[in-house]
């Protein structure tokens, strides 16, 4: 019987091609999925410290604290306003003040 080697040669190197480029594609897909979650992880983890921040001056002084700039200087919070935009609202100094984290 008669086969035919470029034929089988062409076949296998069409399957291992179509293989590579699944398997980049679910790599890539696996990537963007691992770099939104932990972007919504640090923003959590940001509004968390912000939220803790702003308890804890009212904890203390019995006030919340005007802005966020207050925070940083006086309670030394550290916010990456490099990758997110911290937005911190106070209407009254009884009241706690509304924060929001976003991605830049």
């Amino acid at each position: 019987m008669y086969t035919d080697v470029k034929k089988t040669r062409w076949r296998a190197i069409a399957a291992v091609l179509a293989a590579a480029t699944l398997l980049a594609g679910l790599v890539f897909l696996l990537g963007h999925y691992a770099d939104r979650d932990l972007g919504e992880e640090s923003a959590a983890a940001i509004y968390e410290a912000v939220r803790r921040s702003a308890l804890q001056c009212y904890a203390v002084e019995g006030v919340y604290p005007p802005d966020l700039a207050y925070l940083e200087e006086n309670y030394g919070l550290q916010v990456n306003t490099g990758d997110f935009h911290v937005t911190y609202e106070a209407f009254a100094s009884n009241l706690p003040p509304i924060i929001r984290v976003t991605d830049r």
